[in-house]
């Protein structure tokens, strides 16, 4: 009988590409939940296993090749393995997670968790895979030989759950432990030299002491609080007892353990492995120089329109329930302004700025969820590998951009896979340049305001593709910039598995799309109901009431003198509730003191104190206000432009906002009379728009990803990138112009 008072906590293990995920998604269902390790980026995904009766809780760790901990992922699964992770139950269990054609490399890791001392089963994933390959293995010799439970499952099919199940069950009473290699003496000496030199500071057991011996740069040996050149001359000395002994250091535990290994393997009969014939012939073609590239082109093209028209009318049902939702929660609080307003616009506004993200959110996962289980996304990193090593990256950073084109956020949480800590830094810095789905909208009004009708639809389209290439080709040289002198770092060396094509199970698909789906919610959406509230303070706030009585006063005069009727007249026309031009002067005058308390809002009076560093740009103040209002979240400014032009409500393709941008005018200084949206203006205002972080909640996630110092670093940086792109675009347009 299990100890039903005592939690009971599995560890899965694995390396990448053996099904651990998958296996850990058949064990859990929908009961997982996810977040980030306290203090850490590094996914924590955390679920719950049913064993007869008993609930137990499974810890899917990142995948990894061995416990070097070179990488925050494989940091993670040393600690977690180790009982050091803060918050976290020290795991009771271990649950290995091996690919069975690749037996011998997978033990490695095994092995060097059965250092650790802890209780272990095999799960002998993808075991249909083995066989088709025509391996045959003795699972009850290879038990035997390992001294622990080896289990075949098939995650794909739900094989061998069961039993599987059943081996976890009586091990946690019975504590399997893998036989483990007997160290030389020279390593046990060179450990018991570290333990004395080290002292306090050093790690209590064993195992940890020969990470320390064996690994390049130990995790361990870093936090150890000592000088850096005494922990340095300590190891080297440790070192030394090995190299008496013939053994290189940073090779002894590989050749050991593999040695050990191959021992175990012994008497386990298997026949010759079949070369996988359908992966190689499709690999001809999607691995190819050329046609590989048009595959994978091909393949982006579709994931980027299913993202944008499958998406569309989810989006356009959020926001249509969004605006009913609004006005019915406005309706009693019409004798409360300030309440209703922040009802209304701040907390209901809030929750539809990130829903309506959503949809777009869950069909991209979706296609990179069925990308991934395929095995076509590690192909797909391998083609870009050559394109991002030039500037410091490697082919890891291909999904984080990928994911961008959507919306950055995802993007940026996507970078947690990637070993290298700068080169992992530079993604997320680079990743909002990618031209996400929220500057669309941005895209669609301008273009079709002044581009469309003045050179056609082929010239609209192409803007358009230009805007959405513009921060791509700009993200390599920026990265150049920022590994080169910035971050100061090479670019890390590419090592990937290619996994044989496999067909992916929906069943994993939506589960994967569910979590990313909520984990988008927790953080993003926090994140930008927060900023979005901010921003409704500082465009509601100071309101004087003075602001109302003096616009309606100014308001009357300005009406009564273009009807050229008085102001008695037109104030009785302005108060009759039954004419329908007393009710269009009443939504006239309710828009322009809404444009008179925008004005003189905190945000107001910054757009108009940061007039004049945008008028290189040929922005008059109004459009300043629409860019400062912008940068929580760049569609603002199309709402925004409705108010300040005393439109109201009105969206991207809204005929009234494009003909009144059209009629702008300077009213003062030497291009007084000119138009203010003139073609260069256009462009330039389309390419601060590409290139300029105006995503509060992309702000927020940065900072949660890699600290705040680095968040406002992206935010400066493509604030004055889009600035002066802006700047260029419209003064060198003018010359042509003029």
């Amino acid at each position: 009988m299990l100890n039903e008072n005592k939690p009971i906590t599995i560890g899965v293990v694995g390396n990448p590409n053996t099904g651990k995920t998958s296996l850990f998604n058949c064990l859990t269902g929908l009961r997982q939940r996810v977040g980030n390790y306290p203090g850490i980026t590094v996914e924590r995904k955390l679920g719950t296993a049913f064993l007869g009766e008993q609930a137990v809780t499974l810890i899917d760790l990142p995948g990894t090749y061995s416990m070097a901990a070179n990488s925050p992922d494989e940091e993670v699964v040393l600690d977690v393995l180790c009982g050091e992770m803060s918050l976290e139950q020290p795991v009771d269990l271990v649950l290995c997670v091996v690919d069975t054609s690749n037996l011998q490399r997978n033990l490695f890791l095994a092995t060097q968790i059965a250092d650790l001392g802890l209780p272990m089963v095999i799960a002998l994933n993808m075991w249909d895979e083995a066989e088709n390959r025509g391996m045959q293995i003795d699972v009850t010799q290879l038990s035997l030989n390992l001294g622990i439970p080896c289990i075949p499952t098939d995650a794909k099919r739900n094989a061998g759950l069961d039993e599987l199940k059943n081996a976890l069950k009586d091990a946690i009473q019975n504590k399997p432990k893998l036989n483990s290699l007997v160290w030389p003496n020279s390593v046990n000496q060179a450990t018991e030299f570290l333990k004395k030199e080290l002292g306090n500071s050093a790690p209590k057991d064993e195992a940890r002491l020969r990470r320390i011996l064996f690994d390049v740069d130990s995790i361990l040996l870093r936090r150890i609080k000592m000088d850096a050149g005494a922990k340095k001359e300590i190891v080297q000395n440790a070192r030394k007892v090995l190299m008496n002994d013939g053994l290189n250091p940073l090779a002894a535990e590989a050749l050991l353990q593999y040695k050990h290994v191959g021992l175990m393997l012994e008497g386990i009969e298997r026949s010759a492995v079949i070369r996988n014939r359908r992966t190689e012939s499709i690999d001809r073609i999607l691995m190819h120089r050329g046609w590989g590239l048009i595959v994978f082109m091909g393949l982006m093209y579709l994931v980027f329109q299913a993202v944008y028209s499958w998406s569309g009318p989810f989006m356009d049902l959020i926001d249509g329930s969004i605006g009913w939702l609004q006005d019915t929660a406005a309706r009693p609080l019409e004798s409360m302004p300030m309440l209703q307003s922040l009802v209304s616009d701040g907390i209901i506004g809030g929750i539809g700025a990130f829903l309506i993200f959503l949809p777009q959110i869950l069909i991209l996962f979706f296609f990179v969820s069925l990308l991934e289980d395929s095995g076509y996304m590690a192909r797909a990193a391998f083609l870009m590998d050559k394109l991002f090593r030039w500037c410091g990256l490697n082919g890891k950073s291909f999904v984080p951009m990928l994911s961008s084109y959507a919306c950055a956020i995802p993007g940026i949480m996507a970078a947690r896979t990637i070993e290298n800590p700068k080169a992992r830094l530079a993604t997320v810095l680079i990743s909002p340049l990618i031209s996400c789905s929220a500057r669309l909208p941005v895209y669609i009004l301008f273009i079709g305001a002044f581009i469309e009708p003045r050179y056609g639809a082929w010239w609209a389209g192409f803007t358009l593709f230009a805007m959405h290439l513009l921060g791509l080709l700009l993200s390599f040289p920026i990265s150049w910039v920022l590994t080169r002198f910035i971050l100061k770092t090479a670019s890390s060396p590419f090592v990937l598995e290619l996994p044989p094509y496999r067909a992916p199970k929906l069943g994993n698909v939506f589960n994967r799309m569910y979590l990313r789906g909520m984990d988008f919610l927790k953080t993003a959406g926090t994140i930008i109901f927060a900023m979005t509230i901010l921003i409704w303070a500082t465009l509601y706030f100071p309101r004087p009431e003075s602001i109302e009585q003096e616009t309606r006063a100014s308001f009357i005069e300005e009406e009564a003198s273009q009807k050229q009727i008085s102001v008695n007249e037109l104030e009785t026309l302005l108060d009759d509730e039954g004419s329908e031009q007393g009710a269009a002067l009443r939504e006239k005058l309710t828009l322009t003191t809404e444009t008179r308390y925008i004005e003189q809002s905190y945000l107001g009076q910054t757009g108009k104190f940061l007039q004049p560093i945008f008028e290189p740009a040929g922005y008059d103040w109004r459009v300043t206000l629409g860019i400062v209002s912008s940068f929580p979240a760049r569609e603002v400014i199309i709402s925004t432009m409705g108010i300040i032009y005393r439109l109201g409500d009105v969206d991207e393709k809204s005929d009234g906002l494009r003909d009144a941008m059209a009629k702008q005018v300077w009213q003062e200084g030497p291009r007084k009379g000119t138009p203010i949206f003139t073609i260069p203006m256009v462009l330039g205002l389309l390419v601060f728009f590409a290139l300029c972080q105006q995503c509060a909640a992309t702000i927020g996630v940065i900072a949660q990803e890699i600290g705040w110092k680095w968040a406002l670093f992206s935010f400066t940086y493509m604030t004055i990138l889009a600035w002066v792109g802006a700047v260029a675009t419209y003064q060198i347009g003018m010359l042509f112009v003029s």
